[in-house]
């Protein structure tokens, strides 16, 4: 009976702190919405800045009556779970903390904190260096008729670019979580530096193949991707040597 009461004490504390992290959402979606032309000017951006020298007119077009408004839904859908999703971990964080020691609160968070940290470093590749190197690649395939017999330019759609940015932003910002996902692992004794380390070459095509799944099919982008997450790998594995060697000297 004692049993019961605390699995249903716990699942109402639960349910209650998912609750509180969804009215966030829902309350950051509202006030998004509200500025929904402001975001969408700032996700834009990178598209405008790529194209600036151009001696061409360029613009973004909607097909549909409806397309800009389910846009501005999406942006602000997007902007609501960007900054909602730390909340979320919080509201996870302390629901676990009190089952916790000191010395476990103490090791979990870091990562709690790397967490939207590596998120946002992925987030801010996308749209300082990604894009823009992408842009420039797809624009490079217009012809101006010399060579075609009738021009090919790019007639961007707002709907398809918004969304690819937003894509490419969570592609990268969940990508980015590699690190604290295999010193995770490195802790509960799955993986350890060594296996790490010899499991590099397999990894590498995962890597690859996962950066194809994630990102549109050119190689700005892929590689974009895949290149950082390399890097974050044998960052996880100085990270998890470090991890065990402390282990070693309190043992």
């Amino acid at each position: 009976m004692t049993n019961s009461n605390s699995f249903t004490s716990h699942f109402v504390e639960l349910r209650s702190r998912l609750i509180k992290s969804l009215l966030f959402i829902l309350i950051m979606f509202v006030f998004s919405y509200l500025f929904a032309e402001q975001i969408y000017n700032f996700l834009v951006e990178p598209y405008a800045n790529a194209v600036k020298d151009d001696n061409s007119s360029r613009r973004l077009i909607f097909t549909a009556l409806h397309e800009t408004f389910i846009t501005y839904l999406k942006v602000a859908f997007f902007a609501a779970l960007f900054f909602g999703s730390p909340i979320l971990i919080i509201q996870v964080y302390k629901f676990i903390a009190p089952g916790l020691y000191k010395n476990e609160k103490k090791a979990i968070l870091p990562y709690l904190i790397s967490t939207p940290i590596l998120f946002l470093l992925g987030a801010l590749l996308v749209y300082y260096l990604v894009m823009p190197l992408a842009i420039k690649f797809f624009l490079s395939f217009e012809s101006v008729g010399s060579t075609t017999n009738l021009p090919i330019q790019l007639e961007a759609k707002v709907n398809e670019y918004l969304s690819l940015i937003m894509r490419l932003i969570f592609a990268f910002g969940i990508s980015f979580q590699l690190p604290i996902l295999l010193n995770l692992l490195a802790r509960i004794g799955v993986v350890n530096s060594e296996y790490l380390k010899k499991r590099r070459r397999y990894v590498i095509v995962i890597i690859f193949t996962a950066a194809a799944i994630l990102t549109p099919p050119d190689p700005i982008t892929q590689i974009g991707l895949a290149i950082p997450l390399l890097m974050l790998y044998e960052l996880s594995i100085l990270t998890v040597k470090f991890t065990e060697k402390k282990s070693k000297e309190k043992n």
